[in-house]
């Protein structure tokens, strides 16, 4: 039972060479501001411009672009992920930043 939980872990489970969290989070962030210049596009150029200028496929081209880099950075370190949310939930309880986590 140890090894199974050990396992868990120290491999985290992941979605194309980064861990899900990350990845998960990555695609959420890159979505949510794509859409937000897409309809400041369509109010400031109007719907026939907006297609040629932002185009979904630079969307496609940063998430991979990201992606990479994000792979890049999780193999130095496995548990980067667990780190962030750990991060992320410190923040949220309003950790002063100078407890170490």
């Amino acid at each position: 039972m140890k090894q199974q939980v050990l396992k868990a872990l120290a491999n985290p489970s992941h979605l194309f060479y980064v861990p899900y969290t990350l990845a998960v989070l990555n695609f959420m962030v890159q979505f949510i501001i794509f859409t937000t210049l897409y309809i400041i596009g369509i109010f400031v150029l109007g719907t026939d411009k907006v297609n040629t200028y932002l185009n979904p496929l630079y969307f496609l081209a940063s998430v991979i672009v990201v992606h990479m880099i994000l792979a890049t950075f999780s193999k130095r370190d496995a548990q980067l992920g667990q780190i962030l949310v750990a991060k992320i939930k410190m923040f949220k309880n309003k950790i002063p930043r100078r407890l170490p986590a």
